[in-house]
């Protein structure tokens, strides 16, 4: 990826993450990333195409971030899903957090014929498939009930701490989710 096109890509992310998605014109991208709405162009054909590569490098650079803190653990299935929350908290709480792209997206672009919010959903689905991947892997017999629950607590803590900045929310998901995991894990 040229470095350019690698700019637009990250100012739209920042200003799309603060400012919002349909409140974010391309004058303002192109006047912060310093280029014109023809180079722009070049690199994405509209802001529809700009919008869908932000969600999906971002969603790439989280789970990426996921794995990599669950490769550092033990090879013992049950540990990393035990620690799925703590490495949560510790994204949301950083001070670079401002929120999940996709459950930004699906709230700006309700619509779910829309080529963004189907993106959006497509994107919670496929964390409640990393979480499902992982119960299964530390032997959970209702992996799938276990994944949606969690993904549930996920998102709307999120959405909670996207709201207000240190609410709490995501140290009750937190514990919520930990029971939750330790009934599962019990039950299994």
């Amino acid at each position: 990826m040229s470095v350019l096109k690698q700019k637009i890509l990250q100012v739209s992310t920042d200003l799309f993450q603060t400012r919002g998605i349909n409140s974010t014109g391309v004058d303002t991208i192109v006047a912060v990333a310093g280029t014109t709405k023809m180079t722009l162009y070049k690199y994405f054909e509209t802001k529809e195409e700009l919008i869908l590569a932000v969600l999906q490098q971002s969603h790439q650079d989280f789970q990426g971030w996921m794995n990599e803190k669950l490769a550092g653990l033990s090879d013992k299935p049950d540990a990393k899903i035990q620690q799925l929350f703590d490495f949560i908290e510790e994204w949301v709480t950083a001070p670079s957090f401002v929120g999940v792209a996709f459950i930004k997206a699906s709230a700006e672009f309700p619509n779910e014929e829309n080529r963004i919010h189907q993106l959006s959903s497509r994107q919670s689905r496929e964390f409640r498939q990393f979480i499902h991947q992982l119960a299964q892997e530390a032997q959970i017999k209702d992996a799938e009930g276990l994944a949606l629950q969690l993904s549930i607590l996920f998102e709307g803590a999120v959405q909670a701490e996207q709201i207000k900045r240190g609410c709490g929310a995501i140290k009750s998901a937190k514990k919520a989710a930990k029971t939750l995991i330790d009934i599962a894990i019990k039950q299994s």
